[in-house]
């Protein structure tokens, strides 16, 4: 009898955690917005020139999927891993009208990357999941684009 009670609360909770698994991923959201690069400052830190440790800090407009309304901004740094990879590594929050998503990323000189949504706040106050990051020149001006993936 024992075990036929484990063996039945093992399974309530196998099922419960599916069900659990199943509806936070139904509950996925998808938010896209468009960074306008226009205060990114490095500094050279270390060896002289482009260089492992180097900071770029920065503090931009977000706009919307259209890229015609500010819909909040952003601010953070990113450390220079290695000039050879293009590679840096990033730490920043992105402010919406809801909250602010905060993500740690790699951003790569001429490829794409995912990174790793770490918190945020107000209506994202238990967001995890996936940053999806784009970034081009538009004319004189740097963009990217941040593709939220939520759960």
């Amino acid at each position: 009898m024992r075990n036929k009670l484990v063996l039945i609360v093992a399974g309530l909770l196998v099922a419960g955690a599916a069900t659990l698994v199943a509806s936070t991923a139904s509950a996925a959201t998808t938010i896209t917005v468009i960074e306008h690069a226009t205060t990114d400052k490095v500094a050279d830190v270390g060896k002289k020139g482009d260089s492992p440790g180097d900071l770029l800090t920065f503090h931009n407009n977000v706009y919307d999927g259209t890229d015609t309304t500010v819909v909040g901004n952003d601010q953070g740094y990113c450390t220079r891993i290695s000039p050879n990879r293009g590679s840096w590594e990033c730490i920043y929050t992105t402010f919406l009208k809801d909250g602010s998503i905060t993500v740690e990323t790699p951003f790569y000189d001429a490829k794409d990357s995912v990174g790793a949504i770490t918190g945020g706040t107000g209506a994202y106050a238990s967001a995890s999941g996936t940053i999806d990051l784009h970034c081009f020149a538009d004319g004189d001006i740097g963009k990217c684009d941040f593709v939220f993936n939520i759960v």
